[in-house]
């Protein structure tokens, strides 16, 4: 391409960046002001103007969120996403990673309301954990949180009907198996009392996982006292939540709010062994967990 050619490609790219980036701000200003259509076609010229900037599909995406528009949240989500993964370099002044992290957090909002859970809890997933390694004390890492938790509750909801239902079926089946097998040498014998009850016994521990458990101290945090979501130990050997830790830091004073040792932030440790042992006692007591984090939310 000739120098002339070159210079004018690069000034129209410019201009058209410059464009996009008005449009962008013009639904900025619409979006504050609840008027979603309009933002929706700012962000939708800006997307025209230049269709690899994720930061625009991810704003449209949040009108469309506004509106309960999943189908198009999906779409316009799995597009930042993918231009995130394509690297491209974005001059807009904003943290790809925090874009990526609110690409992942509407697209699983939107698998969640579209019933398909298992893929929108990894999704969530997937957000809490960008959110964690980036912005861990902010507030986007909460709200991921207690959606992520509702998302599993609902899932664990399903999945307990199903198992109940199952588990009712499975042992009406047995009780007449053993009427059946007792009349074989008793017609018109029932089952002895206490075969009966053996198998009620057995049925009842079957339903154990369903039932609430009361979180082990072990698993809170001192400050917050409440399950650990993001577990860091500090040198004096006492375990915190990361976020609620550092804000003690930068507010309060740099010492562990414990021992009152001096602790400055490089200081922390993720400490996995608590972080396990709460994933373990999550998947095990789902239920009981999240309906708390609902009524507190």
């Amino acid at each position: 391409m000739a120098p002339a050619a070159a210079a004018g490609a690069d000034g129209g790219a410019a201009e058209s960046q410059r464009q996009a980036d008005l449009l962008k701000q013009e639904g900025n200003t619409f979006f504050r002001k609840e008027r979603l259509s309009a933002a929706i076609d700012a962000y939708t010229g800006a997307i025209t103007l230049c269709p690899n900037v994720a930061v625009y599909w991810t704003n449209r995406a949040l009108c469309y969120k506004k509106r309960n528009e999943w189908a198009k949240v999906e779409e316009d989500c799995r597009t930042a996403i993918h231009l995130d993964n394509q690297s491209v370099k974005l001059e807009i002044g904003l943290s790809i990673s925090l874009i990526c992290q609110s690409a992942h957090y509407m697209l699983g909002l939107a698998l969640v309301n579209s019933q398909r859970l298992s893929e929108g809890i990894k999704t969530l997933e997937k957000s809490l954990e960008l959110g964690r390694g980036a912005h861990p004390a902010s507030y986007m890492v909460e709200e991921i949180w207690q959606e992520l938790s509702k998302a599993k509750y609902i899932e664990w909801e399903s999945l307990s009907r199903e198992r109940a239902y199952q588990l009712q079926k499975l042992k009406v089946a047995c009780k007449e198996a053993l009427r059946n097998y007792n009349s074989l040498s008793t017609p018109a014998a029932d089952a002895p009392v206490g075969q009966l009850n053996e198998l009620e016994e057995v049925f009842k521990k079957a339903a154990k996982t369903d039932t609430p458990a009361e979180v082990p101290d072990h698993l809170c945090c001192k400050i917050t006292l409440d399950i650990f979501r993001d577990p860091v130990i500090t040198p004096s050997g006492v375990t915190y939540e990361r976020a609620v830790l550092l804000d003690h830091l930068q507010t309060v004073g740099k010492f562990d709010p414990v021992t009152r040792e001096v602790l400055e932030p490089h200081q922390l440790v993720p400490n996995l062994a608590i972080k396990e042992a709460v994933h373990a006692f999550l998947s095990e007591h789902v239920a009981n967990i999240t309906e708390e984090l609902m009524l507190n939310a």
